[in-house]
């Protein structure tokens, strides 16, 4: 939390930061695929407000949220060319171009939001940010979204009822991995296909942060959560190097200065929020239950062993967490 108290005390709004007046005026566009509701969305409207101020109005953005200007790869593609100026995408659509992004994904190296956020300002995970250059995106920082567990349509009362279970996982190999060796079926969805497809029994269950189980209100669909914890799920906030570079050294700062400071606040909301969202599916009617985590930390080493193993940034980052 120190670091986190820290990274709140950037002078965002300070006059310092203003933006010479004779810099004309420029209207941003940022997507992001998850719900107006979603901590993601939350992180890049203070963002914008940050911008705003420190710019004296000169500079604000538009924000797309739910895929409105495509998905994860189809904003890559508008980035690269500079058809667009920002996104927040998903590591694990970056995994997919940058390998050691697969460092966040390591089945049970984080026990909450608190400790990934921790990780965030760590050196390793700053040269994942850095390696992103070479796909002609500028990495600023990351916005967490909560812990990832189990919501299904049945309850799940051992680690054995989830073997051949049609579970909604992110399209990562990783993610693939870890469901295989649970004996489950990963199935490839899009996330606005998830709450029909557990009410027609194409999905058994989804592999899901509460932030989108509260936002789209699955558990309507899906009334019971298995608490596994299995793994954090960061958004990458993202520039076009194309844009980026036109920019003077004095405007990077300031972009930089304004999302840091949302980077911060966002990192202590989805903390206070993993504690309201699971008490307002409580509340809801939701049943929650839990697995045994000694046996699915077991389950999960031959995955840690397996990325570590093949990729030295993935290793160092996963050493400097288990220290």
């Amino acid at each position: 939390m120190k670091i986190i108290k820290k990274m709140l005390g950037y002078a965002v709004l300070g006059s310092a930061l203003l933006i010479s007046t004779n810099v004309q005026a420029e209207r941003l566009r940022l997507g992001h695929v998850t719900p107006p509701s979603h901590i993601w969305h939350q992180v890049a409207e203070r963002f914008n407000n940050n911008l705003k101020t420190a710019t004296d109005g000169k500079d604000s953005i538009t924000i797309f949220p739910l895929s409105k200007l495509g998905g994860d790869n189809q904003m890559i593609d508008l980035l690269q060319s500079g058809a667009m100026q920002m996104a927040i995408l998903t590591a694990g659509s970056l995994s997919n171009r940058s390998e050691s992004m697969n460092a966040w994904f390591l089945p049970y190296t984080f026990t909450d939001v608190t400790d990934a956020a921790q990780a965030t300002q760590t050196e390793t995970a700053k040269q994942l940010l850095a390696d992103l250059k070479q796909h002609k995106l500028i990495g600023l920082g990351y916005t967490l979204a909560g812990m990832r567990h189990v919501l299904s349509s049945k309850p799940i009362q051992s680690i054995e009822d989830l073997a051949n279970k049609k579970i909604r996982a992110f399209p990562n190999q990783v993610f693939s991995d870890w469901w295989l060796a649970i004996q489950a079926a990963p199935t490839a969805l899009a996330i606005a296909d998830v709450s029909s497809s557990l009410t027609t029994n194409l999905l058994d269950a989804v592999d899901v942060d509460l932030d989108i189980v509260v936002g789209m209100k699955m558990y309507q669909q899906a009334p019971y959560l298995t608490l596994t914890n299995h793994m954090v799920f960061p958004g990458v906030m993202v520039v076009s190097q194309k844009w980026w570079d036109k920019q003077s050294a004095a405007q990077q700062q300031v972009i930089m200065d304004a999302f840091k400071e949302a980077e911060a606040w966002g990192f202590e909301q989805q903390a206070k929020a993993e504690v309201s969202n699971l008490k307002l599916l409580q509340d809801a009617g939701v049943s929650v239950s839990q697995l045994p985590q000694d046996k699915l930390k077991a389950i999960a080493q031959p995955i840690v062993k397996k990325y570590t193993a093949a990729n030295a940034t993935v290793a160092k980052f996963y050493t400097q967490q288990a220290q």
